[in-house]
């Protein structure tokens, strides 16, 4: 029973990580009903998982699910993702900040397990690889921060805000910044400098000046060559 969940689990993530995608590619926009049945048509899967994928992409404010119309694409506003990224800088700074004071030899043994993840990937530039183990990096220090409350809700804001922190990194030049900002966040940890580390994770997370600007135009340049490959 517990393999059968674990699987669902993996399917339905999968189904909702390719929904992203389509939403902030704009190949499904604003106002667009996506239908469960036609979805699992499309996916060869069953309806559940699709269902399950759609609560998901609902939980995180991609969609909303309406009586009578079901799923319906929302509209993510510039100014609504500037101050989403703003939020998640501010939990990951006081998890660093926490994780300077507090991590034991555990915490460091795993922080540096993902950072030197992060360098491999970085080396062969797989953004999608990266990604994952960019993901991993943060939650290590979620971890070390020792405070599980906190823990959750980041993680939480880390997967709304996933598929336009995965995107972010395709901006040129962007990947190499991050692995060097991420072995700045570590130096900083393991001096236990807390101030230092909460500085340095706020930078590397905050999107701001050219850098958003950067980030909407790829969403944009991303979105019509979805589209175009759509009708092609």
């Amino acid at each position: 029973m517990v393999r059968k969940k674990t699987a669902y689990s993996r399917i339905s993530e999968k189904i909702a990580e390719t929904l992203e995608e389509r939403i902030v590619f704009g190949r499904y926009l604003p106002g667009m009903r996506l239908d469960e049945t036609e979805l699992a048509e499309e996916l060869s899967v069953s309806r559940t998982p699709v269902r399950e994928a759609l609560i998901q992409l609902s939980f995180h404010g991609l969609i909303d699910i309406r009586p009578r119309r079901g799923a319906v694409v929302t509209q993510v506003s510039p100014q609504r993702l500037y101050e989403m990224f703003e939020v998640m800088a501010e939990l990951e700074a006081m998890c660093a900040r926490l994780a300077a004071r507090r991590h034991n030899d555990d915490d460091i043994k795993s922080i540096l397990e993902s950072q030197n993840a992060c360098s491999k990937t970085c080396e062969s530039n797989d953004i999608d690889t990266y990604y994952h183990a960019n993901e991993r990096f943060h939650r290590t220090i979620y971890e070390a921060s020792h405070n599980s409350f906190l823990n959750e809700r980041t993680s939480r804001m880390f997967r709304n805000l996933g598929v336009y922190r995965r995107l972010q990194l395709r901006i040129r030049g962007r990947l190499t910044t991050s692995h060097s900002e991420h072995t700045e966040i570590v130096e900083a940890i393991l001096a236990g400098d807390s101030q230092l580390a909460a500085t340095r994770i706020h930078k590397h997370v905050i999107v701001q000046g050219e850098l958003f600007s950067d980030l909407i135009a790829s969403i944009v340049n991303l979105g019509a060559s979805v589209s175009h490959a759509a009708q092609s």
